[in-house]
């Protein structure tokens, strides 16, 4: 079954609906140009709370691996999410300091991405439109890829079950699809995790 990361939680009640709602994964984010950002602290309150079921995701865009470490050895965090331009040897810096999994985001545009993702060493790849826009890339480039992925990038309830039913993700990543006025909606979590899960 396709699992489901809900991404972009900052408030108590973003964890209460996601306890409610047990998605395989949740997302915090450690970028600080996003609207979604949250500090250190504020995170490490929200995972807390967090029902140890669901595993929280750090989302990252050129951080400092001893940030991350920090966030990983500290429990604030089970998974680690890269966003921007980390390469092979970040790659592999980073593993001699966590001992979780890794997932590299790509922006998906032509074919040529698709060779990129193919030769990456994380353990998972998320593939998106790019930037938070909300609009889904071209699904044919990734239809037969033979590695696990995060499928992400304008997901919404009503197009997700194309979505799992044509490409078989190992997951699905949601995040603005869930807002409403920049907020998360539990009545949006609610649609679109009852839909991934029929």
């Amino acid at each position: 079954m396709t699992k489901i990361k809900l991404c972009g939680l900052r408030r108590e009640c973003d964890i209460e609906y996601a306890n409610e709602l047990l998605p395989e994964y949740i997302g915090f984010v450690f970028a600080k140009k996003s609207k979604r950002y949250v500090s250190y602290e504020e995170a490490k309150q929200l995972k807390a709370m967090l029902d140890k079921r669901i595993m929280a995701v750090g989302v990252f865009v050129n951080e400092d691996i001893e940030r991350i470490t920090r966030l990983v050895q500290e429990g604030v965090i089970d998974i680690v999410q890269l966003h921007g331009r980390e390469d092979e040897a970040y790659i592999c810096r980073l593993r001699e300091t966590v001992d979780c999994p890794i997932i590299q985001a790509f922006r998906i545009k032509d074919s040529q991405d698709i060779e990129v993702v193919r030769a990456s060493g994380a353990d998972y790849v998320l593939l998106d439109s790019g930037g938070g826009s909300g609009e889904c890339f071209d699904w044919s480039l990734i239809e037969g890829l033979d590695r696990p992925y995060f499928l992400a990038g304008g997901l919404t309830f009503e197009n997700v079950q194309e979505a799992i039913r044509r490409l078989q993700p190992f997951a699905v990543d949601v995040s603005s699809a869930l807002e409403t006025d920049g907020y998360k909606d539990k009545t949006k979590m609610e649609q679109f995790v009852d839909v991934v899960r029929r």
